[in-house]
């Protein structure tokens, strides 16, 4: 059953991304650090998968992962060939975007979200070898990702590629998602975990103040402040995640709209920027600026709504990659599966005989014994119609036991056979009722024999 706590938590970050970047509100990122919550989140997932699959979890989060590329590839690569982009070997990194992809003066802008889909890469392939580190030294493994973002923004490591200062950047969040999925942060006494927090967010709003980028106190131009506040956000966030978001269900219509969002993320995530590049030029022809609220709020649903017709036409690529049935709207109602009926030779063998009667697997009638005698109060279980002749007169001599081999006993009436409640459902042990002078006689254990008492006579 999926958590819809995190599938809220991605449903957020996802519409923040796209808001942000229409918008781009630099506070925004402050409020909440939409790319460090989505790989804490992919950690969480991924060590869950490595512990149902092993190793090869990582290959079936790439078969997911690259379709929705491709089909993006399909579209773009073609149309920025035509339009100067030389033909090289480094367009194969469209089919595995181990580095950064080729594109073109328009097309770097419009698929600069590649760089998401390059690190998801690498953390994917490290995450083995990363899990199994990080549950023998957790906090040191911890600190390597954060450790080598300091390195590196101190100057210490000059002429440091991109790709290393992201890894030092988001895998310390990827790392918390693994301290999600093993239970660490929710162990962690508040005590502890508050005081963490406070000291991570603190040490990463110094960092700020004090390193501002060119779009002022923008986390995407602040790295080690970046991943310092977000260290101290997703702390707060994963470690007292409620148990349960029951109430997401009680509107099924924001419901649907989370459901929809994560099962098209990757699609919402890779197209959106287009559509944002497309749309700005008609900032300056109907004369808003890029600061009006009500420009920015068109542009903003006009986005949503460019993304929802891609996502209708190309969306199910995402369902077919994690092998679900395609949908057009993900989050729809299936019919129930139906049961199979019992038929009556499958019932044949447990047919209903009078209490007292015992069934050899050899048999298939009904064997019957000596009725109990007059007075005999029959019990819930016992069919109700049952003949029940009189006892003969005179004293009663003592019952013996007469064993039924092969077959365990079994309420009155279906000896032999499993109990069975409403539907066909099994009921749990019960005490048959056969037996003399209303008395009931336990129903012993399958691996014992069957022992049932009647009237000697």
């Amino acid at each position: 059953m999926r958590n819809r706590y995190l599938d809220l938590l991605r449903f957020l970050a996802i519409v923040r991304v796209v808001v942000y970047h229409v918008t781009g509100w630099a506070s925004l990122t402050l409020v909440f650090p939409a790319m460090a919550v989505m790989f804490a989140l992919a950690g969480s997932l991924m060590a869950a998968s490595l512990d149902r699959s092993g190793a090869s979890a990582a290959l079936r989060r790439l078969r997911r992962l690259l379709p929705s590329l491709w089909v993006v590839a399909v579209v773009f690569v073609p149309a920025m060939l035509l339009t100067g982009l030389p033909l090289t070997p480094k367009v194969l990194l469209w089919l595995f975007p181990v580095a950064d992809p080729p594109a073109n003066y328009w097309g770097a802008l419009a698929l600069s979200v590649i760089w998401y889909l390059r690190d998801y890469l690498w953390f994917l392939l490290a995450s083995p070898v990363a899990l199994w580190l990080f549950r023998r030294a957790p906090v040191a493994t911890l600190a390597v990702p954060y450790a080598l973002l300091l390195v590196i923004e101190l100057g210490l490591l000059p002429g440091a590629p991109g790709p290393l200062r992201e890894f030092g950047l988001y895998f310390g969040a990827w790392l918390l998602g693994f301290a999600h999925h093993d239970g660490l942060l929710r162990r962690l006494a508040n005590q502890v975990l508050l005081p963490t927090a406070l000291a991570l967010a603190g040490a990463g709003a110094a960092w700020i103040v004090t390193h501002p980028g060119p779009r002022g106190f923008d986390l995407n131009d602040i790295p080690l402040g970046n991943a310092l506040w977000s260290a101290g956000f997703i702390l707060i966030l994963l470690g007292r995640a409620p148990t349960s978001a029951d109430w997401i269900e009680r509107s099924p219509l924001f419901s649907r709209v989370v459901t929809v969002f994560n099962r098209r993320a990757l699609t919402v995530y890779l197209w959106h920027m287009s559509f944002v590049v497309l749309l700005t030029p008609l900032v300056g022809v109907v004369g808003w600026s890029h600061q009006d609220p009500l420009g920015l709020a068109i542009r903003v649903v006009l986005v949503f709504a460019l993304v929802g017709v891609v996502t209708l036409l190309v969306g199910w690529v995402e369902d077919v990659a994690a092998r679900r049935r395609p949908e057009l709207v993900p989050g729809g109602r299936r019919p129930p599966a139906p049961r199979p009926a019992r038929t009556a030779d499958a019932l044949a063998p447990c047919r209903t005989a009078p209490a007292g009667t015992a069934l050899r697997p050899s048999q298939d009638r009904d064997v019957p014994v000596s009725p109990a005698p007059a007075g005999t109060a029959l019990t819930s279980g016992q069919p109700p119609d049952v003949p029940v002749s009189p006892a003969p007169a005179g004293p009663r001599p003592p019952a013996r036991p007469v064993r039924a081999l092969g077959m365990p006993a079994g309420p009155a009436g279906t000896a032999g056979c499993p109990a069975t409640g409403p539907a066909g459902k099994r009921r749990g042990p019960s005490r048959s009722t056969a037996g003399t002078a209303g008395r009931a006689v336990p129903v012993p254990r399958e691996a014992e024999v069957a022992t049932v008492e009647i009237n000697a006579g």
